[in-house]
């Protein structure tokens, strides 16, 4: 991350990084804010003030997470606009209640909510059966999610299709890197790559051909009920106003095929 994504940096430094992440010129921009260049221009250089109101316009069209959105209010001397509360504060109690109820309805089979940084907020019951063997250091919370994954000492001498899934997780992570602009995950990325990558999991006879048509990248785990095959979906919540809310995503697997949905129901039973 640049220096001048810091928290001393002005709100022009900010809005420059911002712009040159979304690879958008001066000019783009202002055209998609309906101000002039020359406005904008001195809005980055600091030979202009922004209002309220511009500040949340110009985030708006640099699709600025809601936590940074915060950053450039209080850079150009506002107070934040969006809260940010635990799950368990009681304004967020129906929120926290519709997870639940999600979590809870994709049994038996596995699925979680993870905040920003893919630290573990709830998951069902399936999750943990599915985490044998794995070292309890990695299951201290607060659990990431991506750790687990891939740590040596986690799930990925069980993931029989390691490097495609790897691949796939740090595309995601480096994604989501880009979007946020976030240092933690940039810490997050850099230690994942530091672990060694090690060969597929493929105990026994040789594994199934799967063919997902390109459509999704699977996730194979082998357990004692076999080699278990499983593609994801993620929700997040709509039009949220709240930091904690925008930032929360459901990771819901689903069985890719019959054996798995059916050892899955007998696990969970």
């Amino acid at each position: 991350m640049l220096a001048c994504m810091n928290s001393v940096a002005s709100f022009g430094e900010h809005l420059r990084e911002w712009r040159q992440r979304r690879r958008l010129s001066q000019l783009d921009l202002a055209s998609e804010a309906e101000i002039s260049t020359r406005h904008l221009s001195f809005l980055e250089t600091g030979r202009a003030q922004p209002s309220r109101e511009m500040v949340l316009r110009l985030a708006e069209r640099l699709d600025v997470p809601l936590r940074e959105r915060n950053t450039l209010l209080v850079a150009a001397g506002f107070a934040p606009l969006f809260p940010q509360r635990t799950l368990d504060d009681p304004a967020l109690k129906a929120a926290r209640q519709a997870v639940e109820v999600v979590l809870k309805a994709h049994e038996p089979y596995p699925a979680l909510a993870i905040d920003r940084h893919w630290t573990l907020v709830v998951a069902n019951k399936v999750v943990a059966l599915l985490l044998a063997g794995v070292d309890p250091s990695l299951l201290k919370p607060p659990v990431n999610v991506l750790r687990l994954s891939l740590h040596p000492k986690g799930l990925a001498p069980r993931i029989a299709n390691l490097s495609e899934w790897r691949a796939h997780l740090l595309a995601r992570l480096r994604q989501q890197i880009d979007v946020t602009a976030d240092a933690t995950l940039v810490t997050l990325m850099q230690e994942l790559r530091r672990y060694p990558v090690l060969q597929s999991a493929k105990a026994g006879a040789p594994p199934k051909v799967r063919d997902y048509a390109g459509i999704v990248v699977p996730f194979e785990l082998n357990t004692e009920a076999g080699t278990l095959a499983f593609f994801s979906t993620t929700t997040v919540f709509g039009t949220p106003v709240d930091v904690t809310l925008s930032e929360l995503a459901l990771e819901s697997f689903f069985p890719a095929d019959t054996a798995t949905a059916e050892a899955l129901r007998s696990l969970a039973g």
